[in-house]
């Protein structure tokens, strides 16, 4: 492969499934038998970034390392382009690997070896001939904002610029797939925030596929197009990450995408019954709260509020807690959903 045939792909128009989890299940045998995967079924398509979300130990590590055969599945089956893993022949294996590139938590880098060779390294194993090495270092380098950082050592960079070596690295082979698993856990907000940037200006522009997983919502609601939510090794919820951002119908995504709200019978400390509202466009912009006290004469009290970008889209997210009286509590729901405001009560 020559640095003129590195023609990153182009998001497709319509849905086009890369990868397909057929009731997939993983069992470790053992005392006691432990299931990291409950019978899921997902679908991954084509140049979209899909979140896998859940809390520590819920199996989306193990998950992930089935997408590229690292784990045998118990049962089930998982099928990239078409081709059940299972199936394939060591040979056809290898193939598959090459077009899956991988970010870790740790990033992975070879220390005694220069920013340059890591990335090299990369296209050594691939069999990319060693003539076009220099040429496609300096173009993932020059992609990943790191041109400057070609001679330095791992040592000598920050946890955003090893994170940023490592996608240049899981990038220069020109692979169809990204897997991220954890890449921004050890990263500080700010430089989160940029690695996200980065992932996600590459799926725009280059039409890679990336798979993202996290224990972080904010992480989720950054950058996915849709979000399957792990809990416990089954498949608790799937959807646009708009979606369930908005309606959770799972106790799994109710809790990451409002860790602070005790379940669905929610009351505060007082005792008051409260109300969950998210706004978005026009609707976070507007005075709801204040119109609701002097246009009906209802006064609820704001128990939290935030704002978070979903998709793109500016959301805020209010917690209030309504009056006492009941005829007032109706009221107030029936004002929120003429408004146009998201809703959901215990």
């Amino acid at each position: 492969m020559s640095i003129a045939e590195i023609k990153f792909r182009t998001a497709p128009k319509e849905a086009d499934v890369i990868y397909r989890l057929d009731h997939v299940t993983k069992i470790y045998e053992g005392t006691p038998q432990v299931v990291a995967l409950d019978d899921v079924s997902i679908e991954i398509n084509r140049g979209e970034i899909y979140g896998i979300i859940g809390m520590s130990g819920a199996g989306k590590s193990t998950l992930v390392r089935t997408l590229n055969r690292l784990e045998e599945v118990s049962s089930g089956s998982v099928s990239f382009e078409g081709k059940d893993l299972s199936g394939l022949k060591n040979s056809e294996l290898r193939k598959v690997r090459q077009n899956v590139g991988m970010i870790f938590q740790g990033f992975n880098l070879l220390m005694q070896k220069t920013v340059d060779n890591n990335i090299r390294a990369a296209l050594k194993i691939a069999g990319i001939p060693k003539a076009e090495h220099e040429q496609i270092t300096d173009r993932m380098l020059e992609i990943v904002g790191l041109k400057d950082k070609k001679n330095v050592y791992p040592s000598q960079l920050s946890g955003g610029q090893k994170q940023r070596v490592a996608i240049a690295r899981a990038l220069a082979t020109d692979p169809k797939v990204i897997l991220c698993d954890e890449a921004t856990s050890a990263l500080d907000p700010q430089i989160t925030a940029e690695i996200l940037d980065l992932l996600k200006k590459i799926n725009k522009e280059f039409g890679v596929t990336i798979i993202l997983i996290t224990h972080e919502m904010s992480v989720v609601e950054a950058i996915c197009d849709r979000v399957a939510v792990i809990d416990n090794g089954r498949l608790a919820e799937e959807g646009e990450v708009r979606e369930v951002f908005v309606t959770p119908k799972s106790d799994a995504a109710r809790r990451l995408v409002y860790p602070e709200k005790p379940g669905l019978n929610f009351f505060d400390s007082q005792g008051r019954r409260c109300l969950r509202l998210v706004f978005d466009g026009t609707e976070a912009r507007e005075p709801i709260i204040a119109r609701l006290a002097s246009e009906k004469g209802i006064e609820v009290s704001i128990l939290s509020a935030n704002t978070k970008s979903v998709g793109g889209i500016g959301f805020g997210q209010m917690i209030v807690a309504l009056p006492e009286d009941k005829g007032h509590q109706l009221a107030a729901e029936e004002y929120f959903k003429e408004k146009g405001v998201y809703g959901e009560s215990s």
